[in-house]
C-alpha cells in the first residue's frame, strides 16, 4: 500500500516537473513591431526615413550669482 500511495505521488511531481520546464524553456522577450502606414494614393506601406532634428534648449540656467542671490533671500 505505501508503495502505491508513493508511486503515485511520484508520478503526479514528475508530472509537474515536466510541465513547469516545458513552459519556461526558450520564452525571451517578444519584440513588438510597430505599426506601418499605407500611402493614401498608392496603398502601399510608406518608409519612414525622415529625422527631425534635436531640438535646442528653451529653458536658459541659472547663472552662479543669481543662485546665490536667492540663497541669500
Amino acid at each position: 500500500m505505501a508503495d502505491l500511495i508513493k508511486e503515485v505521488v511520484e508520478n503526479v511531481v514528475q508530472g509537474v516537473l515536466k510541465e513547469i520546464l516545458k513552459k519556461t524553456t526558450g520564452r525571451g522577450a517578444t519584440r513588438r513591431n510597430k505599426r506601418q502606414t499605407r500611402s493614401a494614393t498608392t496603398g502601399r506601406f510608406t518608409r519612414k526615413t525622415t529625422r527631425k532634428p534635436a531640438k535646442k534648449q528653451v529653458s536658459r540656467r541659472r547663472s552662479a550669482t543669481s543662485r546665490s542671490r536667492q540663497r541669500k533671500s
